[in-house]
């Protein structure tokens, strides 16, 4: 994939299959593990704009969940196929916020809607400026599905 195209991604998508370690007795998803995949879908949606996190990572950069914010509609279950969306909400200078829509891969059915907000930090861990060719690449878009 070339760089023109990573910085036109604005939506990303990332599935994975729920395996039975995740469920409860329920054979209902246990809530925490929707932020596994959180960040397995934003980690995918920076590597497909243009850097992956292990890069960032060695240029000095660290980004951090300052807030996270989740709502949960429906329960995923054992062996469903889940699809993870991913966005840039909202960019400033030192904070990038992402949304997500997690949904059952195979008829789309909305199972959860998040948010997270992170902060750039230098790897001394002090507040900095996003890095510009990476923040050209984080394009805001408008939310696809109500959050």
């Amino acid at each position: 994939m070339g760089a023109t195209e990573r910085s036109a991604v604005t939506v990303s998508e990332s599935v994975v299959r729920v395996n039975y370690s995740e469920v409860d007795q329920m054979g209902v998803v246990y809530h925490a593990r929707y932020l596994v995949w959180l960040d397995i879908a934003r980690t995918a949606h920076l590597q497909q704009t243009g850097m992956s996190y292990r890069e960032l990572e060695a240029r000095g950069f660290r980004l951090v969940v300052a807030e996270l914010s989740m709502r949960y509609l429906r329960g995923a279950r054992y062996d469903d196929l889940i699809r993870v969306r991913c966005w840039v909400r909202d960019k400033g200078s030192r904070r990038v916020t992402f949304g997500y829509a997690v949904e059952r891969a195979d008829d789309g059915e909305l199972l959860a809607t998040a948010t997270t907000a992170m902060f750039v930090l230098d790897a001394s861990m002090r507040p900095t400026r996003l890095p510009g060719d990476v923040g050209a690449n984080l394009i805001p878009v408008p939310d696809p599905v109500k959050i």
